[in-house]
């Protein structure tokens, strides 16, 4: 039977959130905790369920990058990965991940971050395939909405299963680290939870 092995990236495969090194990446650290300043009301309703994950999400990263050239933003996330990646991900996720694919299984990394900086994570790795989130861009520029719902929760899932509908004729193994992993793991076959942390 053909073996599935999804990783999700930030925490499990990589020592921290991502989108938040990539934040104080752009902006530095200052602008960081005056931006986090600004939302805090709205990060605390999203914490207690009483605001959307995405729209949170959606409003942090429209402040920062709305109405950028998706070039510039991409050679941000290129120079992110080259100055910051590989210091971030987990020695012992990169091994799993090798080991994994020396045994013949296909890798799959999912993720609510942004697809445009994980994706060179994912080609580092040498995973097979990337679900994750998707920015919307109109007339080359990014508009500071997402293409696709954010990749967290039940999203992971309903993505999963429309890359791989014939769940019955896969195992599947799930790696993660969170809540935003629960249905995921829930779904597996095997669930590996905080593997790679120390």
């Amino acid at each position: 039977m053909k073996r599935i092995a999804a990783f999700d990236f930030d925490g499990t495969i990589t020592r921290k959130d991502t989108l938040i090194e990539f934040l104080r990446f752009t902006g530095g650290s200052a602008r960081f905790y005056a931006v986090f300043t600004l939302y805090f009301p709205l990060l605390v309703l999203m914490k207690l369920k009483l605001y959307s994950n995405q729209k949170a999400k959606e409003k942090i990263f429209a402040h920062y990058f709305k109405a950028m050239p998706i070039e510039q933003f991409d050679d941000l996330c290129r120079r992110f990965f080259e100055q910051k990646g590989p210091s971030l991900i987990y020695a012992e996720a990169k091994a799993q991940i090798a080991k994994h694919k020396a045994q013949g299984d296909e890798i799959v990394i999912i993720s609510a971050s942004i697809e445009n900086w994980v994706c060179h994570f994912t080609e580092a790795l040498g995973a097979d395939k990337l679900l994750a989130t998707q920015v919307e861009v109109q007339d080359g520029k990014i508009t500071g909405h997402f293409l696709t719902a954010n990749c967290y929760g039940k999203e992971k899932v309903k993505r999963l299963l429309s890359a791989y509908p014939e769940r019955s004729n896969y195992y599947l193994l799930a790696y993660g680290d969170s809540r935003g992993d629960k249905e995921l793991l829930q779904l597996a076959d095997e669930q590996h939870y905080k593997q790679f942390r120390q």
